[in-house]
This record gives structure tokens, sequence and C-alpha cells, in this order.
């Protein structure tokens, strides 16, 4: 029985360090390692090694993730991956900044925005009549 968790295991780890290998999303990268980091501590303990799970529970999901995370919202990664796809948080709001460029960019223009300039039409440069 035991060996079969411990194989099952395993083969989750295999998955995990191809998914993370594979996935462009940062942010899915981290949870991936996250995930990974949960796991190798589970087989730890399977393995009768109570230390070292603590270990990589503590250092491998818990202060590497939180690291990653930070480093990610400095970079501003996890802002332009949510701004892309257009997704909203798990709360249903959005930020204050993402719902003005979306207000801004539906609004009327107003009286004294410019005029917006026909594309189609060839312009004319340097004073030359069109």
């Amino acid at each position: 029985m035991t060996n079969g968790i411990i194989l099952l295991l395993v083969s989750f780890l295999i998955v995990c360090a191809i998914a993370v290998s594979f996935t462009k999303n940062l942010l899915v990268s981290v949870i991936i390692y996250m995930s990974y980091s949960l796991v190798m501590s589970v087989i730890w303990i399977f393995l009768e090694s109570p230390d070292l799970a603590i270990t990589e529970a503590a250092v491998g999901a818990g202060i590497t993730s939180v690291l990653f995370f930070v480093t990610l919202r400095k970079i501003d990664a996890v802002e332009e991956q949510s701004a892309e796809g257009g997704d909203v948080p798990a709360d249903g709001t959005e930020n204050a900044e993402s719902a003005g460029n979306a207000a801004s960019e539906t609004a009327a223009p107003s009286e004294n925005a410019p005029a917006q300039v026909d594309t189609d039409r060839p312009q004319s440069r340097g004073g030359e009549p069109s």
C-alpha cells in the first residue's frame, strides 16, 4: 500500500517537473513549484525523514514560494498577466486602475478631445497638397 502511494506521488512529481518546464505563465510556474515541494515533503514523511519533510515544507513551499510571489509582484508580472487575460479577482472586483482604463476606452469623446485622424486617407507631408 505504501509503495503504491509513493509511486503515485513520484509520478506526480514527474508531471509537475515537466509542467513547470513548459508553462509560459510565471504565476502558474510558481504554484506548480509549490505543489512539487509539498508533495516532496509528503514523500519524505513516507520515507521516515520528518526533519527533511519539515525543511522541505518550510523552505521549498513556504519561504521560496513567498519570495517568488514577491518578485513577480515587484516586476509587475502578476498584474500584466491578469490585465492581458482579462481575469477578474475572485471577489469579483476590479482594481481602480483597470476599471478606470476600461471606462476611458468606452466613454464618448469629450468636446475638448482632439479629433481622430482618418488612417485610410493618405496624409500630406511637408506642406504638399494631398
